[in-house]
């Protein structure tokens, strides 16, 4: 099999030309139809499953580096990429090759064609991303896969297999033309992911959310384990390049364990995934807690690139993947606990259909100017609706508009750098608004994944 990178350019192409992971036809016929034909690759290995609205991919990461500190081979599929389809395959901690996932699309693409030719509509991207992945780690086989859920719970696609552990990261107000009109409902969605045998690993919910839990977990008959009860964050301080935590897990209390990120959410995202590990290993009060230093060692390894990542110094440019209020708020708590900024500058660029006015609410106390810009996505909204926006929130005189990421970074840059002279040595930029966002500053200030 041809490894070259006009290969991988034509199967992304390929995939590309499907239905986006945005547009959603509710039903899980065409991706049980394609693990049917390909031997049920979904049922090969067990499944760890991650939803909710924030946290997901930085918790499926915490699992994936936990469980391969026990020895255990680990395939992880996460979404949405920040640059590279290959980041959402994950074999022994690593995006899959481009030799690898292109045999694997190309062993699979007789069947999609199969299931494309008997239904109403083809399958769509995200639809075929997932058969790869369970493809994949049925072939290589791997021990245990981290599955994170794409968008809701009950129709992803993702969902086609019975997670042995399902867990649920705080939900929050998301996607609501797709999932519903209230935190309630959402959860309720969610909660799809829990079913018989499983063991429901809950994060911190609203009320309503929790509620909504906590009914599918009785329908289920399934153990539940939940944060601030069963297991939680004792205590954390600030650190050089993160956080020190003492985590309460399942089997008992871990002490001394650095995180090398930043913020409370991070702290949470971590003993949610510590939970899960426990939970899956069958660890709790009885038998005590896990490997103290395999623990420490796996948590000190974690890296989550864009979320809130230094990628510059002289001045500080942090990137972040917020793109919901909720996301933002974690994300300006973060930054205020971590960082001693005298005067940060932000730059914004959002999609379409986003509660683009919460974000920008939440950043107002936090950012003296912003600038407003576009990424390249299809669903970006256009610099100019977002500036129009922007203003609402911060007024005329704090705000800018440069439609190119690249040229508005180094605005932001210059912004930050022109404050006052206290402001010199405290000054910053951060990006934000988007995961797509994020992956292409990421790619402009030449860091990878």
């Amino acid at each position: 099999m041809s490894s070259s990178t006009g290969d991988l350019a034509r199967v992304e192409r390929e995939l590309l030309a499907r239905w986006p992971e945005t547009r959603l036809e509710p039903s899980l016929t065409r991706i049980n139809a394609l693990v049917d034909l390909l031997g049920a690759p979904h049922r090969a290995t067990p499944v760890i499953q991650v939803a909710g609205t924030n946290g997901k991919t930085t918790t499926a990461r915490m699992i994936d580096e936990l469980l391969r500190g026990f020895g255990l081979r680990v395939g992880r599929f996460t979404s949405p990429h920040l640059e590279s389809m290959r980041e959402r395959i994950v074999l022994d901690g690593e995006p899959v090759s481009a030799e690898r996932f292109v045999e694997t699309y190309e062993d699979i693409a007789p069947y999609v064609q199969m299931v494309d030719a008997a239904g109403e509509h083809p399958m769509s991207f995200f639809e075929v991303m997932v058969g790869m992945a369970y493809a994949l780690f049925a072939d290589t086989p791997v021990d245990v896969a981290v599955v994170e859920v794409g968008m809701g719970g009950t129709w992803d696609a993702t969902n086609v297999a019975d997670a042995r552990v399902a867990v649920v990261t705080p939900v929050a107000l998301d996607h609501a033309e797709y999932l519903g009109p209230d935190v309630p409902t959402i959860a309720g969605e969610k909660a799809g992911i829990i079913k018989a045998d499983a063991i429901a690993v809950l994060a911190h919910q609203e009320p309503g959310a929790l509620d909504a839990l906590l009914r599918r977990a009785v329908e289920m008959d399934v153990v539940v384990a939940r944060e601030g009860t069963e297991f939680g964050v004792l205590e954390r301080r600030v650190a050089v390049g993160g956080q020190q935590v003492r985590l309460q897990g399942l089997g008992g209390e871990y002490e001394e364990i650095y995180l090398p990120l930043f913020g409370a959410h991070q702290a949470q995202n971590a003993v949610t995934a510590l939970a899960a590990v426990e939970a899956f290993l069958g660890a709790g009060a009885a038998t005590g807690p896990i490997e103290q230093e395999t623990v420490r060692a796996a948590f000190a390894a974690v890296r989550s690139p864009g979320r809130l990542e230094r990628v510059r110094s002289s001045p500080t440019v942090l990137v972040d993947a917020a793109h919901n209020p909720a996301g933002m708020t974690a994300t300006v708590e973060a930054i205020r606990e971590s960082f001693d900024f005298t005067r940060l500058v932000g730059v914004v660029g959002a999609v379409r259909g986003k509660d683009v006015l919460g974000m920008l609410a939440a950043l107002e106390d936090l950012c003296a100017e912003v600038v407003i810009t576009q990424n390249a996505s299809e669903r970006a909204l256009p610099a100019d609706e977002l500036g129009a926006l922007a203003v609402e929130v911060f007024g005329a005189d704090r705000v800018s508009v440069t439609p190119r990421l690249g040229e508005a970074i180094t605005e932001a840059v210059e912004l930050a750098e022109a404050g006052p002279d206290d402001a010199l040595g405290g000054s910053g930029v951060l990006v934000t608004g988007s995961v797509i966002t994020a992956g292409e500053a990421r790619a402009l200030l030449g860091r990878r994944p």
